[in-house]
């Protein structure tokens, strides 16, 4: 997050002069997941099961939980590598059915949740909870039956990063292990320019009152969209400014993708093959072979 501005005035006038679109992939492109105050508000909105922007409610969750277990080929003993798990949704219950499974998330209040989370639930000794950047992590080779990449992350990262991760992903698994990215549907992805904003004095993007202005636009050559937040902190003057961008895949291109990265076959599910949640229409589910 950026807080140069020391006043409104600045603040307003760096809003004035902003460059638009916004470059793709500027300050990294993403949300600040390892700042310990952001990371704490996410969690909230992790644990909130009035809504599914963070993280699906948990009925969702249990019906994709039955899914990847049948499709993963998953058994008790068998070795799951959960990355971007945030704080243990899918981990811990994991665990619950007899997996071992190591988590690795950038967010230090979801790693924290996540470690009291498979106390509460008697798992603990069946969990590894990681903080790491995923793109820095470094898992046991050829160590796991399993790896899971869920609700749209592999999209925050630009194509090269996400090659890597999907090689590096490959590498941790045994022959024949399996790995599931889901994406979101490049035929349902918003390709309209918009913009709004809102006041609010708690939230995700912060607990005093603020301001937020909201911009997204799609780049048609990069298939991505960019989204940018200013986030004016009323009392203060200062500012934040978060870039955020997806990347968009067409299945053809994540499919290559994938074989290049080391996996032999590929399967595709659009809409979550039928599961009911609320979203499901908006995603294609990857399955891949090592």
């Amino acid at each position: 997050m950026n807080h140069e501005p020391k006043n409104l005035t600045d603040a307003l006038w760096r809003i004035y002069n902003r460059p638009d679109p916004p470059p793709l992939w500027q300050g990294g492109g993403n949300l600040p997941w390892n700042d310990p105050d952001f990371s704490a508000r996410m969690l909230r909105e992790h644990l909130d099961e009035s809504h599914g922007a963070a993280s699906r409610q948990s009925a969702e969750r249990a019906a994709q939980l039955d899914w990847l277990w049948e499709r993963l080929d998953l058994r008790p003993g068998s070795r799951v590598l959960d990355l971007t798990c945030g704080p243990g949704l899918y981990a811990v219950p994991l665990a619950g059915r007899g997996a071992d499974v190591t988590g690795v998330d950038f967010g230090p209040a979801s790693i924290g949740h996540a470690r009291q989370l498979a106390e509460r639930k008697g798992v603990g000794d069946r969990c590894r909870f990681v903080e790491a950047d995923v793109r820095d992590y470094e898992p046991e080779p050829e160590a796991y039956d399993a790896a899971i990449f869920l609700y749209g992350q592999l999209a925050v990262f630009p194509r090269h990063e996400a090659a890597a991760l999907l090689a590096k992903a490959a590498g941790a698994l045994q022959l024949g292990g399996r790995l599931v990215v889901e994406l979101l549907d490049p035929a349902r992805v918003d390709k309209k320019d918009s913009s709004w904003w809102y006041t609010d004095d708690s939230g995700l993007w912060g607990d005093r009152p603020f301001l937020h202005l909201g911009e997204r636009r799609w780049n048609a050559a990069e298939q991505t969209s960019v989204e940018r937040f200013y986030i004016l902190h009323l009392e203060t003057g200062a500012m934040d400014e978060i870039v955020l961008c997806d990347q968009t895949y067409e299945a053809e291109e994540m499919t290559g993708m994938m074989r290049a990265a080391g996996f032999r076959e590929v399967e595709s599910f659009t809409a979550w093959a039928g599961l009911p949640l609320y979203d499901a229409a908006e995603w294609i589910v990857y399955i891949a072979q090592r």
